[in-house]
């Protein structure tokens, strides 16, 4: 299982580090994204990082403030959130799509893929 962790509060304009690893498995032979939940709210597909090249993509309502990045030799996923807005707080996951799911234009697809994720990680933003 995934293990987000992380996440805190911070002020407007903050920055926050969320990872993503987990136990018995290796993550560089993954696609592993990112989705975030507000209580009442669809999930928000955030980010994805595919393997081989590690090609990835965010979301446009995150770009140039998030990036998504992995360590195999800490088997751990990175998501850094940069200039955090009120609008970012929620819960984030990471999250593996099962087999079916093909990176590319329609990354976003990965939330009706999902194969596994873990608890999420609270992300709370203040202005």
């Amino acid at each position: 299982q995934l293990q987000a962790s992380g996440g805190g509060s911070v002020q407007a304009g903050g920055s926050l580090r969320l990872s993503c690893t987990t136990s018995g498995f290796s993550l560089e032979y993954y696609d592993i994204g990112w989705f975030r939940q507000v209580p009442g709210k669809e999930r928000e597909a955030v980010s994805i990082i595919s393997t081989g090249d590690d090609p990835t993509t965010v979301a446009d309502s995150v770009k140039g403030r998030f990036t998504i990045s992995r360590d195999n030799a800490k088997n751990t996923v990175y998501l850094e959130m940069n200039t955090l807005k009120t609008e970012d707080t929620a819960v984030y996951y990471c999250a593996i799509p099962r087999l079916g799911y093909v990176y590319g234009d329609n990354w976003a697809d990965f939330l009706s893929f999902l194969a596994s994720w873990g608890q999420g990680t609270q992300v709370t933003v203040s202005s």
